[in-house]
């Protein structure tokens, strides 16, 4: 049985978890689901291409037209038939994807070609473009920026999943508690170990266990995300590190 045959049989939920490669791969050969699942990728990522597009001179409404024709494009596999599901990043596929599309629209004045405000994949614009106009004094070039922005995304979609699974279980209070314990930049003041079980009513070793156990899911969350990205398993350390170096890179510039 080749490859191909034998994601024949996944079911539709299953590419919420896999790796880009394996969605790129069911969406060229139409397997149900994959397109929902590519479309679900690209909702979440969408910022980082509308900003860049934004940065290449792009007006706002072209920015919008061109970024919603290329999630159009994209999803409608007219992107994907050149595109090697075996190497890569969803990342660099999707920027160099960008890049291309941008150069095949330069000389389309039809905007109904670009996009015409159709909404294929749903994207909050607006907050999109108010979101880049409190970035616009940033010195990053369009490249880094688009992966200081990716990796932006990647870390609030982690924080929204980890606090949606303590809403799950009750846990508000706790997850309001620890969160200043992921924080990156260590730009807030951590509470002590001693406040945490003061707060949580707990003893000072379950507090320490709680803020360890809390790190950990943090982690697991971060690779679940990443591992959705790349083309397999061994690169997801790669990728954390480099998105890791575009944030330091950054320097605060971005949101």
């Amino acid at each position: 049985m080749n490859r191909t045959e034998g994601l024949a049989g996944a079911q539709a939920g299953q590419f919420r978890t896999t790796n880009w490669s394996v969605v790129l791969l069911s969406a060229q050969t139409q397997l149900p689901g994959s397109q929902s699942a590519l479309a679900d990728l690209c909702r979440l990522y969408w910022y980082p291409l509308y900003a860049f597009v934004r940065r290449r001179g792009h007006s706002a409404p072209d920015a919008e037209d061109l970024t919603q024709g290329f999630f159009l494009s994209l999803l409608e596999r007219k992107s994907l038939r050149k595109a090697d599901p075996e190497r890569g990043k969803f990342r660099s596929f999707l920027l160099a994807s960008l890049k291309n599309y941008l150069i095949d629209a330069f000389d389309r004045t039809n905007s109904v070609k670009r996009g015409g405000h159709i909404e294929f994949v749903g994207l909050d614009l607006e907050s999109g473009e108010e979101r880049y106009l409190g970035e616009a004094g940033s010195a990053l070039n369009a490249e880094s920026a688009f992966d200081a922005r990716w990796a932006a995304t990647l870390l609030t979609h982690v924080m929204d999943r980890l606090r949606e699974e303590h809403i799950s279980h009750r846990k508000v209070a706790t997850f309001n508690i620890l969160q200043p314990f992921l924080d990156p930049a260590n730009s807030q003041e951590l509470p002590s170990y001693e406040e945490v079980a003061r707060q949580l009513q707990i003893s000072l070793g379950a507090a320490k266990t709680l803020i360890h156990r809390f790190r950990k899911r943090h982690s697991e969350i971060l690779r679940e995300e990443v591992s959705r990205t790349v083309s397999d398993s061994a690169a997801v350390d790669e990728e954390i590190h480099a998105l890791c170096e575009a944030l330091i890179a950054s320097d605060g510039q971005l949101e």
